[in-house]
């Protein structure tokens, strides 16, 4: 057998367990979509938060960068 079969076997598994997971869970099919729709939103905040954190952080460096490099620009030059 292939890995690329293998992989594609898993991935098919997977999903058909959360497809009937889904269908014969014991609550409401209107709270398993709000569950899901919750989770869905929370994970999307969580990322935008990191990215946002990730993006403050890469632009302190960026300035910090930029100051050290006008510092050394208005050095003179040494013979």
């Amino acid at each position: 057998m292939s890995t690329g079969k293998v992989l594609l076997g898993v991935l098919a598994g997977i999903a058909t367990g959360a497809v009937l997971g889904l269908l014969l869970a014991p609550e409401k099919g209107s709270d398993t979509r709000m569950k899901i729709s919750k989770k869905g939103k929370d994970y999307k905040d969580s990322m935008k938060d990191k990215f946002n954190e990730f993006k403050e952080s890469i632009t302190e460096k960026f300035e910090k960068v930029k100051e050290e490099a006008s510092g050394y620009a208005e050095q003179p030059k040494a013979k």
